[in-house]
Order: C-alpha cells, then structure tokens, then sequence
C-alpha cells in the first residue's frame, strides 16, 4: 500500500521552498524484434498489467494520481480569467472572410522589399523564400503557380520512390494538384488573385480533413471506418484564401509520439540531417517547410507537436490559445488538449496563415469567452519599442536542465540581446509541481484518445497499429475514471500557478526542446521504438501550453555544433498571440541570419530578383 500525500492548497504553498527536480523517465530503450515482444508482454492479460503498473509506480504516477489528497476541484477543459487587452494590435473579425482578415495581417506587416528578399548566392548566404516573395513573383509574371507546381509534384513523387520509403505527403494525387494551380494562375492572368494566400501551397497534416484526400491519421486503417466528406473548417478557410493544398504530410501514427516514427509509410527524414528524426507527430509538415517545397503547412499540437518538430527542423511553429481556432472536421476534436496550428519557414508566414485560420467554433465560444482575435502592429518602429515594457519569465534550474549546455547556452543568448535591444526585463520565477502537471496532461492526452479509438480498438483495429501507438494505448487503457478527474483536480492547480506568474511577467521563455534532432536507429524504422529518455528531453518544456490550454511558438535560434537547429520557446498569456508573435519576430530578426541551408532543400520558386 503506498502512503498518503496531502497537498496544500495551491495559494499556500511557499514558493521560496521549491526545489526543482530533473526529469527522469525510468523505462528501457526498446527496438526490432526485443519490442515487438515487449508489445506482446504488456498487451498479455495477467503479465501486461503487471508491467504497466510496475512503469507507472516507478514513474511516481501511481503516487500522484492514487494517493494523493488534492484540494482543488477538477477542471475539465482550460478555464481563463479574463485578460487585459493586448497593446499595438488590430482587432480582426472571426465572423469575416478569411481573406479579409489575411488582408488585414498584410497591413501589419513591414514594407515588402522584393530585392532584399533575394535567395542570391546560395553557396554564401540563405534564406527562405516567404509568402511575400511567391506572391510578388506570380504578380511580376517571372513565374507561374502551375510552374512551381510541376517542381513540387517532381519533389514529391522522387521521394515517394525512395528506398527505405521516407515519404513527406502520403496522400497526393498530382492532376488535383495541377488543376488547383491553374486555377491560381488563371487568376493572376486576369489580375485578380483572391488574397496574398493565393497561389501558395501547403501541406496538411494527416489528421485534418483535406477533401478529396482520407485522414488517416497515418495508420493503416482509419480511413476504413471513418470517411472525409468536405474540407476540416481550418482547410476550408485556407482553400477560400486560394492556397493549393498539396495533399496529407506524414506524421507519428495518431499523433502518439514526439519522433515522427512511422513503419506503416516510412519515416520521415530531418532535412538537416537525414539519420535524424524530424520529431513529432508533426513530422512530415515541418519537414516540408524546411525542406522549402511549402511555404507553410498546418499541424496538430496535443502535446508539443507542433512545436517540436518545427524546433528540430529549424522552422517557426505556432501553438494558439485552446479554443481559438476550430478543431471540426479534425481526428483528435474533442479532445481538451489539442489545436491546430500552422507550421512555417518565417514569423510573418505563420501569421498571415494564422489569420486565415483563426476562428472559435460556436461551442468554445460559449464555454471559453475567448478575447477577440488580434495581430500585432510590425510594420511600425513604434510598435517595435513597445518590446522595452515586455517581462520575460525564466526558471533558471528547469531552462538549463538539457541534453547539452549548447541549447540553454544558445537560449540565454538570445534572452541578453532581447535586453540589450530592447529592453525586455528577463525576472526569475519558479514554477512549482511540474512532474504533476506532466502526469496530467498524459493522463488526459491518453484517456481522451483512448476514448476515440475504444470502438475500432474493440472491434480489432487495434491490433493494426503500430508497436509504440499499441505500447501507449496499452498505457492509456490502464488509467482508472478516478485518475482522469485527479488530473483534472491538478490541472487546476497547475492553471492557479501559472496565473499567478503571468500577473508578473507578460511570457514565459524556455528552449522549445531539451535536445537536438535525435539520431533514427535503423533497427526502429521497420517495428518502431519507445525511448522515453528521448521523448521526455523533447517533451520537457512543451505540455503546459496544451495541459492548461496556452498560445505558444517555437522560433529557430541557431544550430548546435553539429548544425542541428535550436529553437526558443515563447509561452503566453491566454488569448496573448499578437504578444508572441510579436516577440517571436524580435527574436528572428536578431538570430534570423546567417541561416544554414538544410542537406535536403528544394528552391521550387528559382527567382532572380535584381
């Protein structure tokens, strides 16, 4: 029998007595054949339950969520107390077209100057090319959405050929691709694109509907039992911009990792670094972007899978409020955890994409009362010293406990020239109970999916997955009606914290990722792995923006010593996008250049810009 904990209130506890306490997962590295039967053990009647209680007791879940005496009431879905509205904004219409509000995020961006975003050498200097550039491309003639086409389609369909298969879209039908695209440049021809969007392609996420294409959340069979009849509500907005969307990108089957492993259609590949993993379950979106054959592509973040993927490929990735844009017509919509949100090579992309999709579904806009949607004010100097009143919070022991002292290093960096260019105040904080605000979020990431997928599991399907989503569902299974609501009890505790914080300071700052790209061992690309070491250093500064429901972005900084990119972590206030992504192209514009140029990188727009 374990003992019993009482927890103090969460207002009474003294913060000056938290000791912060590094992570540490305790379950092996598992790959090949040695975890296909470790799969079979844990999915055993009598022996599989005894090992899960055994991963989970070692783990102090057992303790936490079995015997513990939590005070607070439990809170099913983030609850926010109303925020002071945000400065050097514009508010936007969340009822009005979409390419009205894109317009509207156009306005707030700086002045376009077609030269000095040149690619130019290559060989001496790179950037990407933004939505900016493709647009004044199509508009100057120098080329056509249908010729940008063709090079996509080639891109794509070299790496569906690959040997060990290592796709970035799994479902792609080229002739839809080239019929969108003509309908694009015929718009250009007569003069009348419908948006800054028009023209730009994407990639979508597996798990978002995107008609004519399945969602099949990158597994072999989900598509057998649930069909895509219209676009998800996020795509639909994009599509009514005149963005071609160019298919499903790959991702970690369901969602169920931070790797981007998957047996079921290969694994896709880091562009910096092919041995590498991309991370997940975003994977093949923020491959694609980095990788320069889209501009942006749209994911999904239950638990940093946005975030951690666009840090490990070195592009920007944004997590928003939960609420603030519509899960419908997505695989993981009622889920409390989840978003969608947009994946892109720029700050600025991601918020003309951003605008486009944003938008409460009618059901969250009666149980959250989100703040009206705003963008920030970039395109004047004013705005931009506005940065001089920012607070920055940073938990010194959690911020440097990482793989390698290169991320915190890089981090701190970028935090003292935030102060020496704008003044921003960097203040200590502490952040208390953060393994329960971990055990949380996977309790109510796991039940929550488990609760989808139980008539399917139970109707065989189950046995279809792939090893590492059987290993989760496995652990998901094992979670009792009482450690869900336990779970909620300690979301509102943790929600209480971090209130509290943001009453002195305006943005919580971490690395985005307590490790570089991780190395794929070849044993895992054909049955998967479980390496929990590695998905806790991916995962450690990511859960509270979707536990408790907070807008996040990811930001590349730099590259470690191997070229692998790092990227910062800017975590908000509820509702605060415009405060993130305002901050976030402070920080690109100071650690935007030089960038390295990824091994696998595709210039499908090939401009010359004199």
């Amino acid at each position: 029998m374990g003992k019993k904990r009482v927890m103090l209130p969460a207002e009474r506890i003294d913060l000056s007595a938290v000791k912060y306490e590094p992570q540490v997962l305790e379950a092996p590295h598992l790959t090949g054949l040695l975890f296909k039967l470790f799969v079979k053990m844990i999915e055993a009647p009598f022996i599989g339950s005894l090992i899960i209680y055994h991963l989970k007791k070692q783990n102090k879940m057992v303790e936490t969520l079995q015997y513990t005496e939590i005070p607070e009431g439990p809170m099913f879905k983030p609850e926010f107390p109303p925020q002071e509205p945000e400065q050097g904004v514009i508010v936007v219409d969340e009822d009005g077209k979409p390419e009205d509000r894109v317009e509207s995020a156009l306005k707030c961006l700086p002045h376009y100057d077609p030269v000095s975003c040149s690619l130019g050498d290559l060989a001496s200097t790179f950037q990407y090319w933004k939505i900016r550039d493709y647009a004044y491309a199509y508009r100057s003639r120098i080329v056509t959405p249908s010729t940008v086409a063709e090079r996509i389609i080639s891109v794509v369909e070299e790496y569906n050929n690959k040997s060990p298969p290592c796709p970035l879209v799994i479902s792609f039908n080229a002739e839809e691709v080239r019929k969108q695209a003509e309908a694009s440049t015929l718009r250009f021809e007569e003069g009348n694109p419908i948006s800054i969007l028009d023209g730009i392609f994407m990639a979508i996420k597996d798990d978002i509907d995107c008609y004519p294409h399945p969602s099949k959340g990158a597994t072999t069979w989900m598509h057998e039992v649930r069909s895509v009849e219209k676009d998800a509500v996020c795509v639909s907005r994009l599509r009514s911009c005149g963005v071609i969307l160019i298919g499903k990108a790959n991702m970690h089957e369901l969602g169920m990792g931070t790797t981007g492993n998957n047996p079921n259609y290969g694994t896709t590949r880091n562009p910096h670094a092919h041995e590498r993993y991309t991370g997940g379950s975003s994977s093949g979106p923020a491959a694609i972007v980095a990788s320069g054959l889209c501009s942006a592509a749209l994911g999904t973040d239950g638990g940093g899978s946005v975030r951690i993927p666009s840090s490990l490929c070195g592009v920007v990735g944004l997590k928003t409020t939960f609420g603030r844009t519509s899960m419908e017509g997505s695989l993981c919509g009622s889920g409390t955890v989840e978003i969608i949100g947009p994946i892109a090579s720029s700050v600025e992309d991601a918020m003309l994409v951003y605008a486009a999709i944003l938008g409460s579904s009618p059901v969250d806009r009666i149980a959250l009362k989100p703040a009206p949607p705003c963008l920030p004010i970039l395109s004047s100097p004013v705005t931009a010293d506005g940065l001089g009143s920012l607070q920055l919070g940073k938990y010194t022991a959690w911020f440097n406990d990482v793989h390698s002292p290169e991320i915190s290093d890089k981090c701190e960096d970028v935090l003292n020239l935030l102060s020496k260019t704008h003044g921003c105040e960097v203040i200590e904080i502490v952040i208390p109970e953060l393994h329960e605000m971990r055990t949380a979020h996977l309790v109510s990431f796991g039940v929550e999916t488990q609760c989808s997928l139980n008539p399917d599991c139970e109707d065989g399907k189950g046995m279809r997955l792939t090893h590492d989503t059987r290993t989760n569902v496995a652990l998901f299974r094992s979670f009792t009606g009482s450690d869900y609501v336990a779970a909620q009890c300690l979301r509102r505790r943790i929600m209480y914290h971090h209130m509290e914080i943001f009453k002195k300071v305006d943005i919580i700052v971490t690395p985005t990722t307590g490790m570089t790209a991780p190395v794929i061992p070849p044993s895992a690309l054909k049955f998967g792995e479980t390496d929990l070491q590695v998905t806790g250093y991916l995962m450690r500064f990511v859960i509270a923006a979707n536990l408790l429901g907070l807008p996040a972005i990811s930001v590349p900084i730099g590259y470690d010593k191997q070229g692998l990119p790092i990227g910062l972590q800017l975590l908000g206030r509820p509702w605060a996008e415009s405060t993130i992504l305002r901050l976030a192209s402070a920080v690109e514009e100071l650690c935007g250049k030089p960038k390295k140029q990824p091994a696998s990188f595709y210039d499908v727009l090939k401009m010359e810009l004199k």
